[in-house]
């Protein structure tokens, strides 16, 4: 695919990037859709983005610089606000935020077309506070600090949301927190799977599998005490935040991988008997990663999964407790084999990263074109 908007100057605004979690496989397509643009980021990690990412003119924000920023960067969420409304991206003709957190808050004069893939609106400060800020978690003194910052960050969520011209949401579900929350409408366009890197292969082990960031919304503790009670052989790939905890929990038939290459991770796939999904996630990649080496997920039935997991490729379990998710480990136990890889594939198909790629640059092109046409060329958000 050709260069779109050669012409013009484009930004790109994410989060953070410290490492290629779902938010940076879409921020992967960005680049190689506008690898002229410049990169604005919070923090920046060298070598822990994919070379297409790292090869972008990144920008970062003070927070960069500041001692404790990269390794303790969560503790300044009530001031990313400002840092991110420190860049300067008045002469822009376009911009594209990729957004979780503060990303489409961006601030600029009135030139720039902005549009904004949100992943989800702040999530820590809206339906998930309680998730991310249990006292059992972070103790009161965290949680009395969140509850503090927590109007103030929800106020300015919802007011920078009509610096947008046009929004992009990641999933139905995603689609209806930007409607309750910012009164706006998105149109969706799921993330997408690398179907070229995932694909079936090798024998089914006895070993379930569980992928990603230890982080509050993941529910790895969930998993691990389901596991610690039915006894069977888990595997955890990744990092984060909660992985002490999680370790300090976890029996003897629980391995922790750490970070893993793309080909460990797709063996990884594979060879599981079944994926284990246990939190309510925006979208979540991982689940179709896992279908399209014809494995079947063990998931939560609420959030991303109930758009990318069917009744032909998982089990679904409601009650956010170890016993429901073992009652459906259970379950998998006595009907893996009848769940069809062939199923599973055919799913994760309807997600490839080509579809990703061609329906952004549609959605990014048709929203310039009509947003230079309004009104002689109006800078007020598109409805």
């Amino acid at each position: 695919m050709s260069v779109l908007f050669p012409d013009k100057k484009i930004a790109i605004v994410h989060d953070w990037l410290n490492g290629m979690r779902g938010g940076e496989k879409c921020l992967e397509v960005f680049c190689e859709i506008f690898p002229q643009a410049h990169l604005y980021t919070l923090i920046h990690e060298q070598g822990k983005l994919s070379d297409v990412i790292e090869a972008m003119d990144i920008r970062t924000s003070a927070l960069q610089k500041i001692p404790g920023g990269l390794t303790h960067y969560r503790h300044f969420l009530p001031l990313m606000p400002k840092l991110v409304e420190q860049f300067k991206l008045d002469d822009y003709d376009i911009i594209l935020s990729s957004s979780h957190c503060v990303a489409k808050g961006i601030s600029y004069a009135d030139h720039p077309f902005h549009i904004s893939y949100v992943h989800a609106p702040m999530r820590y400060m809206w339906h998930l506070f309680d998730t991310y800020f249990s006292q059992e978690k972070v103790g009161w003194g965290v949680r009395l600090a969140a509850l503090t910052a927590r109007p103030m960050l929800q106020k300015w969520d919802v007011e920078t949301s009509s610096r947008v011209h046009a929004l992009l949401s990641n999933s139905q579900n995603v689609r209806k927190q930007i409607q309750k929350y910012y009164y706006r409408d998105a149109q969706v366009i799921y993330p997408p799977v690398d179907l070229e890197q995932y694909y079936p292969g090798g024998t089914k082990q006895r070993y379930y599998l569980m992928v990603g960031a230890f982080a509050p919304n993941k529910r790895t503790d969930l998993a691990i005490k389901a596991f610690n009670r039915a006894g069977y052989p888990l595997r955890i790939a990744g990092t984060g935040q909660e992985e002490a905890y999680c370790r300090s929990i976890a029996s003897a038939n629980i391995e922790f991988l750490g970070n893993v290459s793309d080909d460990e991770l797709r063996i990884l796939y594979q060879e599981a008997r079944a994926f284990i999904f246990p939190g309510e996630d925006d979208f979540g990649i991982t689940p179709l990663e896992a279908q399209a080496c014809g494995t079947p997920v063990i998931a939560f039935g609420a959030g991303g999964a109930l758009e990318t997991v069917t009744e032909q490729t998982g089990i679904f379990f409601y009650e956010t407790n170890d016993s429901a998710l073992y009652e459906a480990i259970e379950q998998m136990e006595d009907n893996w084999k009848n769940f069809d890889p062939h199923a599973c594939v055919l799913n994760a198909t309807r997600f490839g990263r080509e579809r990703f790629k061609m329906q952004m640059s549609h959605a990014v092109e048709f929203g310039y074109q009509q947003w230079k046409q309004r009104s002689g060329k109006s800078k007020s958000p598109l409805p």
